[in-house]
């Protein structure tokens, strides 16, 4: 998860208030992560960088974004995939060599952390976070070169795994993609102003225009001489994180040239198809599985209806509920309609299921809201492998669906019926080749080697593993 973004407008008559610029690109990006934020600036002279534990809104406010002047910033909205949720790891992460000031904002998770930092500790560089995007930034920083370019070149043909970053010098912007381009990253135009992010729907909210998608293994870095992209390292094909499709991306933005509204709504209808209920209405899990029980109500001819209300005001919190809230904690996000629920039988759709505790419950809360039978449908095949790319994903022993029969899955959650999408029905959906995606958390086929070491827990440079907070 993770969202990125970076702006740089050419000094002139009509500067921009970049760092203004960049909270509202983050406040489009909060949905990728909750857990802290930071942006940091450069005037041509220096890099300046503020951060935080929380939502955007919460680390930013008047007087600290008027405290952040330059022509061009970066931005972070973190969700840890390595490194617990503590402050040194929040990000942009910051690091100072012989050629001034970086500052790094990282998207993804790589696979050869252990091995870096190994190499980075016998030069003698000093680590004070346990995030691999540090590394990320170290070795940019240690770089020979000046040239912000060659050094950002050169660190992508060390660092393996899934990867998208922006970057930020004294005197230039850059973003990177990793050669598989796992992990998303687009290129916009504000008038004369170039735009990183890591989607199309955080350009929107700013007023820009999507230029493209910065390609596998593609360079860009930005200056007073304009934007210069450069094939850094070669592209393996491409193998774009199947879950932005499914899930993570807003489906208000395009990735790969597709809009992600239309592409579920196709999971749902074609769900429909393999799928099908004898029901009375088929509502979504809000939000993220609205779009696909549109498509499986209209496919369908069964009345869609809004069965769920979510609670849009539970964000990340820190404050854990008491053990009686803890044991119904679905009631703090979704809350049931009984006048729709009551005395029907009930389609309800959603995204996917990761261990299937909350799963369980939202079906016990249509029940108990009047659900005469609960047909569970889920527009994504069943999750049978951790991802290892940049999503917290449960280990393989979590994973309800691991090892088990559709039909063991349907009576741990206590459903009338369960199915899902299938691979083939959720390839078609996307209107994008097989070969295009990663789906290895679907399949178990990774287009990356995965040392043993990293299958290990995601704090595992933790000496004492620190609890958020």
């Amino acid at each position: 998860m993770c969202g990125v973004f970076g702006i740089y407008d050419p000094p002139g008559d009509h500067d921009r208030d970049v760092a203004r610029l960049t909270y509202f690109g983050l406040y489009a990006l909060q949905h990728r992560g909750q857990e802290s934020a930071g942006i940091a600036v450069s005037d041509g002279t220096r890099v300046m960088a503020m951060k935080d534990m929380g939502l955007v809104s919460q680390v930013f406010d008047e007087p600290r974004l008027s405290g952040l002047s330059g022509h061009m910033a970066i931005g972070h909205a973190r969700y840890s995939t390595t490194g617990s949720t503590v402050w040194q790891n929040a990000q942009p992460i910051v690091r100072h060599s012989q050629h001034g000031a970086i500052a790094l904002g990282h998207n993804g998770n790589l696979t050869n952390t252990s091995e870096l930092r190994s190499e980075l500790r016998e030069r003698r560089v000093r680590l004070e976070s346990t995030s691999d995007t540090e590394v990320i930034a170290a070795l940019i920083a240690q770089h020979p070169s000046d040239d912000l370019a060659d050094a950002v070149a050169d660190t992508m043909a060390d660092v393996e795994g899934a990867f998208a970053a922006v970057v930020l010098s004294e005197r230039a912007l850059a973003g990177f993609r990793d050669p598989d381009g796992i992990r998303p990253l687009v290129v916009g135009r504000l008038d004369d102003a170039w735009v990183l992010a890591s989607e199309s729907c955080a350009l929107d909210l700013i007023g820009a225009r999507l230029e493209r998608e910065l390609r596998p293994g593609e360079l860009v870095v930005i200056d007073e001489q304009g934007a210069r992209f450069r094939q850094a390292v070669d592209r393996n094909g491409g193998s774009l994180c199947i879950f932005e499709f499914i899930y993570f991306a807003r489906p208000d933005s395009t990735m790969e040239g597709e809009a992600l509204h239309d592409a579920r709504r196709r999971m749902g209808a074609r769900l429909a198809e393999e799928a099908p209920a004898e029901a009375d209405v088929v509502i979504g899990v809000p939000d993220s599985g609205t779009p696909a029980a549109v498509g499986y109500a209209g496919r369908s001819g069964i009345p869609y209806g809004e069965g769920l209300v979510k609670n849009r005001y539970v964000g990340r919190t820190f404050i854990q509920p008491d053990q009686g809230l803890r044991d119904r904690g679905v009631k703090l996000k979704f809350n049931a309609l009984r006048t729709v629920l009551e005395g029907r039988r009930v389609v309800v759709v959603d995204d996917t299921i990761v261990r299937g505790s909350t799963t369980r419950q939202l079906v016990q809360l249509l029940f108990e809201a009047g659900a005469t039978e609960v047909h569970l449908r889920v527009s994504a095949p069943p999750i049978v492998s951790p991802c290892f790319y940049g999503i917290d994903m449960a280990d393989q022993g979590q994973l309800i669906a691991a090892g088990r029969s559709i039909e063991e899955v349907r009576q741990r959650l206590g459903a009338t019926s369960l199915s899902y999408l299938s691979l083939e029905g959720l390839t078609d959906a996307t209107n994008r080749p097989a070969g295009s995606f990663c789906r290895a958390c679907l399949t178990g086929e990774y287009p990356t080697e995965i040392p043993t070491d990293l299958r290990l827990s995601k704090l595992r440079f933790e000496a004492h593993p620190v609890e958020a907070g």
